[in-house]
């Protein structure tokens, strides 16, 4: 993974968690061949582990095949909630829950 070819590494992306693509903002060009274009995603796989669904592949550079950054996103089902994770040099950091329920419990206001 590569530091020199993004403008910030790791940056906090809130609650958006990608499954596939990559985040052409923060790619300032490869550090190898100074060129910016798109990138290449390799290497992916997906495996089940304990109920959870991971996505993981590298973004490399169309040009010269520099390996950019690993990105790595994940699923799984707790209780009523579905939970994404996603972190990558490139793409960034992020988390999110979703209720599977029709209301969102934690949306609920109390009739008290």
């Amino acid at each position: 993974m590569c530091g020199g070819c993004v403008e910030k590494e790791y940056p906090n992306r809130g609650n958006i968690c990608l499954e596939n693509g990559s985040f052409l903002l923060n790619f300032t060009g490869c550090a190898v061949c100074s060129k910016r274009d798109f990138m290449l995603i390799t290497n992916k796989s997906l495996k089940e582990e304990d109920g959870e669904e991971i996505v993981t592949y590298d973004h490399l550079c169309k040009n010269c095949h520099h390996v950019i950054a690993r990105h790595e996103y994940t699923f799984s089902i707790m209780d009523e909630f579905q939970e994404y994770t996603m972190l990558c040099l490139l793409c960034g950091k992020a988390e999110d829950t979703i209720s599977i329920l029709p209301d969102d419990p934690r949306q609920m206001t109390l009739l008290f």
